[in-house]
C-alpha cells in the first residue's frame, strides 16, 4: 500500500470509529432517560402510565411537616404535599394562619389499587390524638386542628364509618372535622419535604408507625359501634315529666304497654335509628326492623348488646324476659324467641311510646352522622 494512500485510509476509519462512540452513546444515554409517564415522589419512582386509579384526600394532623414525610413512607401513596386547606382567605401565608382560619393540611395522592382509603385513615389514627381540640403534639392552635377533607362525595361514607369505629375506644367525642374541600393553597417551598431537607427537624408523631402492618379487623367489630354511655345521660323524673307526653311517660318510667296496631311506629320501615325517649341515647337500627304481625314495632337485634339490659317480668301471670335501656332505665318492652332464624332467632317487641325514631336525611344535624354506615 502506498504512503498517500495510507493517509486517506486513516482519517476515514478515525471519522468511523468516533461516529460509533458517539452514536452508541447516544443510545445508551437515551434508555437511562426517563419517559414522561414516569414521576418521581419523595425518593420514590412509581410508573403511572397504567394507572387509572390515582386519588386523592387531605389530611389535617397538626405540624404538616411529620405528616407529610409519614404518608409518603406508606405503600401505595404517590405524593404527599404540605399546604393550608378550609380557612378565609386566598393565598395565606405561613405567618398568616392564627388569622386566616387555615388547617395545615397534607394533600395525599394515593394509588387505590395499592392502598384503599380506608387504610390510609387506619394509618393516619396511628399518629394523631383525635379527641384532642386545636392541639396536636406542642402545637397548639386552630391551624393545629385535625380534620379529613374529601374532594370525593363517595368517601364521606367511608370516612365517617372509620371514625365511628375509632369512637367506640374513647369516651370524649372525636374532634376530627369532616368536610368537603374547600380550597387548598401549596405551602412554601421550605415546607416541602421538611423533614428530608433537616433531618432530626421537629416532629411530633413516630415516622415508624408507617412500617407497621395494620390490623386487620373483623367485618362484625367493624360493624357493631360500641355506644358512649355518657353521651347519653338520664333526665330526671320531673324533667321527664316536662319533656314528654302523658303516654310517653307512662309506658318509659312506670312500664306501661302500649295499644298494639295503634301506636306511632308499628308499621313505619322509614330508614333510620331509634333512640330512647328519655336520654336519645341510640337503641335499633331500621335495617333490624321486621314485620312480625304483633302490632308493635319488632326488631331482631338491638343496635349494640351493651345498650340494653334485661331483667325477669312474672307479671300478668306469665314468665317474659323484660328489656330496659341502659342509660335512661326506661321500660322498652320484652324480647321473645320467635324472631326469623336467619337473623338469629330473637324478637325484640317494642313500645314506640318508648322510642323516637331519627330518620336518615336528619342523623347528621341530630348527631348521629357517625352511625349513618349502619344503613349503608
Amino acid at each position: 500500500m502506498s504512503q498517500n494512500k495510507l493517509f486517506l485510509i486513516i482519517p476515514i476509519f478515525i471519522v468511523a470509529v468516533s461516529l460509533y462512540v458517539f452514536t452508541a452513546g447516544l443510545k445508551k444515554k437515551e434508555e437511562n432517560f426517563p419517559n414522561d409517564e414516569t414521576t418521581k415522589n419523595s425518593g420514590k419512582v412509581t410508573n403511572t402510565a397504567h394507572s387509572t386509579n390515582i386519588k386523592e384526600i387531605y389530611l389535617a394532623g397538626g405540624c404538616f411537616w411529620g405528616l407529610e414525610a409519614y404518608m409518603q413512607k406508606i405503600d401505595g401513596v404517590e405524593d404527599a404535599v404540605s399546604g393550608y386547606a378550609n380557612g378565609k382567605t386566598e393565598n395565606p401565608k405561613y405567618q398568616d394562619l392564627h388569622t386566616s382560619g387555615h388547617a395545615e393540611t397534607v394533600k395525599v395522592m394515593y394509588n387505590s389499587d395499592i392502598v384503599s382509603l380506608e387504610d390510609l385513615l387506619e394509618y393516619y389514627l396511628r399518629v394523631v390524638d383525635p379527641v384532642s381540640v386545636n392541639k396536636q403534639g406542642n402545637d397548639t392552635g386552630t391551624q393545629y386542628r385535625t380534620g379529613v377533607y374529601y374532594t370525593n362525595e363517595e368517601d364521606k361514607t367511608i370516612i365517617e364509618k372509620i371514625l365511628a369505629t375509632e369512637q367506640t375506644k374513647y369516651d370524649k367525642p372525636i374532634a376530627i372535622e369532616v368536610l368537603p374541600l374547600a380550597q387548598f393553597f401549596d405551602a412554601e417551598d421550605y415546607h416541602q419535604d421538611y423533614l428530608a431537607k433537616n433531618p432530626g427537624g421537629y416532629c411530633h408523631i413516630d415516622l415508624s408507625l408507617a412500617d407497621k402492618p395494620l390490623d386487620k379487623k373483623t367485618e362484625t367489630q367493624s360493624k357493631e359501634p360500641k355506644i358512649d354511655i355518657y353521651k347519653y345521660p338520664r333526665p330526671s323524673d320531673d324533667e321527664l315529666k316536662k319533656q314528654l307526653t302523658d303516654e310517653q311517660y307512662q309506658v318509659a318510667v312506670n312500664s306501661d304497654t302500649e295499644r298494639p296496631f295503634a301506636n306511632e311506629y308499628w308499621n313505619n320501615f322509614e330508614k333510620g335509628i331509634y333512640v330512647d325517649i328519655t336520654t336519645k341515647e341510640p337503641l335499633f337500627v331500621s335495617t333490624d326492623k321486621f314485620e312480625s304481625g304483633c302490632g308493635w314495632p319488632s326488631f331482631s337485634k338491638p343496635i349494640n348488646e351493651d345498650v340494653v339490659k334485661y331483667s325477669e317480668d312474672d307479671s300478668f301471670n306469665m314468665n317474659r324476659t323484660e328489656v330496659r335501656s341502659r342509660s335512661g332505665n326506661a321500660h322498652l318492652g320484652h324480647v321473645f324467641d320467635d324472631g326469623p332464624k336467619e337473623s338469629g332467632g330473637k324478637r325484640y317487641c317494642i313500645n314506640s311510646a318508648s322510642l323516637e325514631f331519627i330518620p336518615y336525611e336528619k342523623m347528621d344535624e341530630r348527631g348521629y352522622g357517625y352511625l349513618k354506615y349502619l344503613l349503608e
